[in-house]
């Protein structure tokens, strides 16, 4: 019977559409409109944690909006653990396929930055790779090594200016108006204490994307130049190092 009581209590919780559980007891007042306080509460925390979650997104939108759009997302998807720690990792997905923000296409990106950098932040401490220890592989063992990639790194990738956009919505830039709409790559990483946002090159992403999945330095390569011919393997490298990108790495003679 007592899990029978929580699971109706849980359901009414995060469904409006339901009465109060016939389980509850109250000795003052109206059991319905005491429930809708402390159901209206709980919602109201969530949409609360994922406007810290996603500051940018809502000042991107305005208040208004992102609570509407926030308590739809807590209808449809409640938590699944009581650590919200992890609560909102699907909020880019639904954003891009919530109707009133179709306006908007790079919004769900912007989301999945901001996302990224959640995780970052919480991701394990790893000592990066120093950029000394791999000045000292022989030029021609370049094109075998892999690498170990530090566990606060993600690469993304969006046809929007989504590195600007944040930047300007998170006080990282001055606001301003985009002369020139472009697609933008990011990395995200937390080398040590603070989040780092840098905007990749092009050629960059796939560069770090493949070398990320397993690929040998050369094969990486190839595929950053397949997709850019311009790609400058030098300033991509350096880039990854300077960021922490990289743990170690394994191939070399």
């Amino acid at each position: 019977m007592w899990d029978s009581a929580q699971a109706q209590f849980a359901a009414a919780l995060l469904d409006t559409s339901l009465a109060a559980p016939s389980s509850l007891i109250c000795e003052k007042g109206a059991i319905g409109d005491r429930f809708d306080v402390y159901r209206n509460s709980v919602i109201g925390g969530l949409v609360r944690a994922l406007a810290t979650r996603f500051p940018a997104v809502e000042r991107l939108v305005g208040e208004a909006f992102f609570a509407a759009m926030a308590r739809e997302f807590v209808l449809r998807r409640p938590p699944t653990s009581a650590a919200l720690l992890e609560y909102g990792e699907d909020f880019p997905d639904f954003v891009a396929s919530f109707p009133p923000a179709k306006e908007l296409p790079y919004l769900s990106d912007v989301a999945r930055l901001e996302d990224a950098r959640v995780r970052a932040y919480h991701a394990a401490d790893v000592e990066p790779l120093s950029p000394q220890s791999l000045a000292l592989v022989s030029p021609d063992r370049l094109a075998e090594l892999t690498f170990d990639i530090h566990p606060s790194a993600f690469v993304l990738r969006s046809d929007h200016p989504m590195v600007t956009i944040w930047s300007m919505n998170a006080g990282e830039a001055e606001a301003g108006t985009l002369d020139h709409w472009a697609a933008e790559d990011a990395l995200v990483t937390r080398p040590r204490l603070r989040v780092e946002t840098r905007r990749l090159a092009p050629g960059g992403a796939i560069f770090l994307r493949r070398l990320a999945a397993g690929a040998e330095f050369g094969e990486a390569v190839s595929a950053a130049t397949a997709e850019q011919p311009a790609f400058d393997l030098a300033a991509a490298l350096v880039e990854a190092l300077a960021s922490g990108f990289f743990t170690a790495f394994r191939g070399d003679t």
